[in-house]
């Protein structure tokens, strides 16, 4: 139920982002980053867990990981702000379609992993796709291409540091808050929190809430459902954002795009049955090793 919330508020997140629309993409990013920072520090001193963040700070090298991870963040975070004002949801969704793929690609350049016949032929459909929509529109899916590689570089760089989602949340907004608090400095009362309204500033408060809200979510239920069920509950989100895009947005969606979304979509369907028959083929080995230590475990604890 936590993995669905997450998914659907970061599915209906384009509809919350359209009334803000007379607010520049940089100050609503801005006000994500102050009141998810205010909002993850109550959420850790209710839970007397603010020395974790005292703890992460004292680490050189976690800081400097997650002052990286809170650079990438920031940047998808701006550039889907900037895609929903200049109505270009669709490619935006395309850029969350195409993520778990650029995910699968950094494991293979910067990781050494190697790609079975299935992922291999996944990547190839969506490289296929990507220069489809290029060749139709002229130019590369930029929008699309930035906000995979952000936040699959922004999952990588978070694997690289022991520290969980809250506290990690935390320490990336805290990093970025003095640059944010000198934006709005210099906004001064001509800031849209103070010059449109309460009805503004409130909604900009939200935007830092419904960004920590699906992040935790996802952590949270992460740990309980088994991973084949995370993987296709993923393109909830893409998928809404779509439909946000083209039913109630009215962005135009042809059948020449319909080629190249439907050439990724094939290969996310790929890539899901992978992944799902290995997990089919190692939960079973899983549970025969745990039969087979079950004894031993019971052989010793009667020997003590």
């Amino acid at each position: 139920m936590a993995v669905a919330c997450a998914f659907l508020i970061w599915g209906t997140l384009p509809l919350y982002m359209r009334a803000l629309d007379s607010v520049s993409p940089v100050e609503i990013m801005v006000h994500r980053m102050v009141w998810a920072c205010l909002f993850t520090f109550a959420l850790l001193a209710f839970k007397r867990q603010l020395g974790n963040v005292i703890a992460v700070l004292r680490q050189p090298r976690a800081v400097a990981w997650l002052l990286a991870s809170a650079t990438m963040i920031s940047l998808n975070w701006f550039i889907y702000v900037w895609a929903v004002a200049e109505r270009q949801v669709v490619e935006a969704s395309l850029g969350y379609f195409i993520n778990p793929l650029v995910s699968v690609a950094l494991g293979v350049l910067l990781l050494g992993e190697k790609l079975n016949r299935w992922q291999s032929l996944a990547v190839g459909f969506a490289v296929a796709g990507v220069i489809w929509l290029t060749l139709l529109v002229g130019r590369l899916p930029w929008i699309a291409l930035v906000l995979a590689f952000s936040f699959a570089f922004y999952g990588f760089i978070r694997k690289r540091v022991a520290v969980d989602a809250i506290t990690g949340l935390h320490v990336e907004t805290l990093l970025l808050l003095p640059f944010a608090i000198a934006y709005l400095l210099w906004r001064g009362a001509s800031g849209a929190f103070f010059s449109q309204g309460g009805a503004i500033g409130a909604l900009l408060i939200g935007a830092g809430i419904f960004t920590a809200i699906p992040l935790m979510s996802f952590a949270f239920g992460v740990r309980r459902v088994s991973l084949s069920t995370v993987g296709v509950m993923q393109y909830l989100a893409p998928s809404l954002q779509l439909l946000t895009a083209v039913v109630l947005f009215a962005e135009p969606f042809v059948l020449q795009q319909g080629v190249g979304f439907g050439l990724i979509w094939i290969a996310l369907a790929i890539y899901a049955f992978d992944g799902l028959s290995r997990h089919r083929r190692v939960a079973p080995v899983a549970v025969q090793c745990a039969e087979a230590v079950a004894p031993v475990k019971d052989a010793a604890a009667r020997v003590e």
